[in-house]
């Protein structure tokens, strides 16, 4: 199993960004990739924002991500794994989409969109 980390880093605090990540109702702004039910760990104090996708198709995917404090903002690390039978065009596909959400959660954030108290 291969797996690749996708980052991307905010000037707002790693406590805002959990915030908005972790609210399920927030997916559809930013993860285009999120086209089943997600649902994420169990809130915590840790930046863990590990969740779970149930496919169309049924089958279920895990996927690791944190938001972690850096300096005064803060970065976020999306894992990407590719499994067994993935063709490496259909990983390279997943990292592309990966990436473009990203940047669109990059935008909403840093845009102002979330308040950072």
């Amino acid at each position: 199993m291969e797996s690749i980390h996708i980052t991307a880093q905010f000037t707002l605090p790693a406590t805002a960004v959990y915030e908005f990540v972790s609210n399920p109702d927030n997916l559809a702004l930013w993860a285009q990739g999120a086209t089943g039910d997600v649902t994420f760990a169990p809130r915590n104090d840790f930046g863990v924002l590990d969740h779970t996708v149930a496919l169309p198709d049924g089958a279920t995917v895990t996927v690791p991500m944190r938001v972690l404090p850096l300096g005064d903002g803060s970065e976020l690390v999306f894992t990407i794994r590719r499994t067994d039978g993935m063709s490496a065009a259909d990983f390279e596909r997943d990292r592309e989409a990966v990436e473009s959400d990203l940047l669109t959660l990059t935008g909403i954030l840093e845009g102002g969109a979330v308040d950072d108290s």
